[in-house]
């Protein structure tokens, strides 16, 4: 069946065309037939070589309408900041256990907030934390003094980007669930951040791809013209 759904999803789709914003989140929510609350994700392909360190995206966005799913947060901090990190509603809180837990291969979180105080020690965990995109981070505010608002944030939507080896930005906007309205929203807000994320070493297009797709479905090309600019997401 899903192989069926999957081949009707893309048979609705007009080849090779760069659908405006509206109309591809329409099509790709109405295809979003799975028996579960599909995710919706997009990807940017970028005009960067990330070979060069000065040309790394990375960055932190607030998405409007949060991303629907659940974030598990893991908090290194001790004394007062831990006890503010798990009032904030941390998933997991500790020092020198939890990167014991961490080097014995446990990691069971989505996002990885220390003080700076605790940067030392978690710096070891660089090898294991980073290849998963969890390495805390001060561009990303991941490393912040105040643990419970980094908590907060990443509980309220915050979404941390970063492009992967091949120049790409992945990136979960919703929920099929979730409005045309609510999604568009979400996507402008990515796309700003993208944009203003341009490393100075960036030369040429930067922005040549954008795909939108769902969990169980096919993606689809978004015009790049869909995202001019937008007072009311620019002051989102």
């Amino acid at each position: 069946m899903a192989g069926k759904r999957f081949t009707a999803a893309a048979a609705a789709r007009e080849p090779g065309k760069a659908y405006e914003l509206a109309d591809g989140v329409r099509l790709v929510r109405a295809n979003a037939k799975a028996k579960f609350d599909e995710t919706i994700e997009l990807a940017v392909r970028l005009g960067i070589d990330v070979r060069h360190a000065d040309q790394m995206v990375r960055g932190v966005v607030r998405l409007p309408n949060g991303s629907g799913r659940r974030v598990r947060v893991a908090v290194f901090a001790q004394g007062e900041q831990a006890d503010a990190a798990k009032a904030a509603g941390a998933d997991l809180v500790g020092a020198e256990e939890l990167i014991r837990t961490v080097e014995s291969g446990t990691i069971e979180f989505d996002r990885c907030i220390a003080t700076p105080d605790m940067m030392p020690k978690v710096a070891a965990l660089g090898k294991i934390l980073g290849p998963r995109g969890l390495m805390p981070n001060p561009r990303s505010q991941t490393v912040n003094e105040d643990a419970a608002a980094a908590v907060k944030a990443a509980k309220g939507g915050a979404l941390e980007f970063r492009a992967d080896k091949g120049g790409i930005v992945h990136a979960v906007v919703g929920k099929a669930s979730f409005s045309d309205q609510q999604l568009m929203e979400n996507i402008f807000a990515v796309m700003h951040a993208i944009k203003r994320a341009k490393p100075s070493g960036s030369k040429g297009v930067y922005v040549k791809r954008i795909a939108l797709c769902s969990t169980m479905g096919p993606s689809l090309m978004l015009s790049p013209t869909s995202f001019s600019r937008t007072p009311a997401v620019e002051a989102a």
